[in-house]
C-alpha cells in the first residue's frame, strides 16, 4: 500500500499532487500550488470536478468561460476567516493569476455534468464549532452534503486547538453500505501554528491490519484509504486541516470505533 503520510516536494510551483492512482484508490484528488504574486496557472478538469480553494492569499480566476474576478482574502489561513472558493465543473478549463502570494488547493473528484460552475464562500460559510471539552474543533464546511454544489465532492476546513483531538471519536467510512455508512475516501492537508509544531494522525482498522500512526508537519497531507482515522495537537500548537472526501454516494455516514462508540 502507497505510504499515507506524503511531503510536499517542493517549496513553489506545485508542491503536492495526489491522484487516484498514486493513491492507490479510486476517487479523490488533491493538489497545492504555492505561487508568487503575478505568477499565472492553468489546467483542464478533464473528467474531474474541482474546487479551488484559496488556502490562503488573493488570484484573478477565469473558469468555465466565465471572468470571476479576484478571489481571496485572508492572508493566514490561522486568520480563520472564511474561504474563497470556486467550484469548476468537468470538461471546463481554469487559470488565475495571484495577486499576492498564494497557497492555492486542487480538490478534485469524478464529476458527473450535474452542476455549473459558482462560487462558494466566503458568504454562507460560518465557523462553527464542533464537539465538547477537549475534543472541540472549528469547522468551515465549504461543500459538505447540505451544500448541493458538487457532483462528487465533499471538502471543509477544521481549526483544533492546541491541546485537542479532531477527527474523535474514532470513525470509519469505508463501505459502500447506505444509509449505515458510505464509502469515501480522504485526505488531510495539515498546517501547524507555530509553523515549526507538528501534530499526530493515526489510521487504523478494527482489525488492526492496517495501524499507522503519524507525526503530521507544516504542509503535509495524510491519505485515509480506510479506517479511523483520528488527529490531535499538542499543546502548543495549533492544527488546521483542509478534507476532501468523495466515493460512489455524495454522502457522509459513518460508524465509530467500538470502544468508542459510547462517546457519540
Amino acid at each position: 500500500m502507497p505510504d499515507l503520510l506524503k511531503k510536499p516536494f517542493g517549496t513553489h510551483g506545485k508542491v503536492h499532487q495526489i491522484t487516484p492512482e498514486s493513491a492507490g484508490w479510486r476517487y479523490v484528488g488533491f493538489d497545492l500550488l504555492k505561487l508568487r504574486a503575478g505568477e499565472s496557472w492553468a489546467e483542464a478538469t478533464g473528467e474531474n470536478e474541482v474546487i479551488l480553494v484559496m488556502v490562503e492569499g488573493k488570484a484573478k480566476i477565469r473558469a468555465a468561460g466565465q471572468d470571476w474576478g479576484e478571489l481571496g482574502e485572508r492572508m493566514n489561513v490561522f486568520e480563520k476567516t472564511p474561504p474563497h472558493c470556486l467550484y469548476v465543473p468537468n470538461d471546463s478549463d481554469w487559470s488565475l493569476e495571484t495577486t499576492t502570494d498564494a497557497t492555492i488547493a486542487v480538490c478534485k473528484a469524478p464529476g458527473k455534468s450535474g452542476h455549473e460552475a459558482r462560487k462558494i464562500g466566503p458568504d454562507g460559510i460560518e465557523l462553527t464549532q464542533r464537539g465538547e471539552g477537549a475534543n472541540t474543533r472549528f469547522i468551515n464546511n465549504i461543500a459538505m452534503e447540505n451544500e448541493d454544489y458538487c457532483d462528487s465532492l465533499l471538502v471543509t476546513e477544521v481549526f483544533t486547538p492546541a491541546g485537542n483531538w479532531s477527527s474523535f471519536p474514532s470513525h470509519r467510512h469505508d463501505e459502500d453500505d447506505y444509509p449505515r455508512i458510505t464509502y469515501l475516501e480522504e485526505t488531510y492537508y495539515h498546517r501547524l501554528n507555530p509553523a515549526d509544531g507538528f501534530g499526530i494522525q493515526r489510521v487504523y482498522t478494527d482489525d488492526l491490519q492496517l495501524n499507522e500512526t503519524m507525526a503530521v508537519h507544516n504542509g503535509e497531507v495524510v491519505c485515509v484509504p480506510r479506517g479511523h482515522h483520528p488527529c490531535g495537537a499538542p499543546y502548543g500548537f495549533e492544527m488546521y486541516y483542509l478534507n476532501v472526501m468523495a466515493g460512489p454516494l455524495r454522502k457522509w455516514r459513518f460508524v465509530p470505533a467500538p470502544n468508542v462508540e459510547h462517546m457519540m
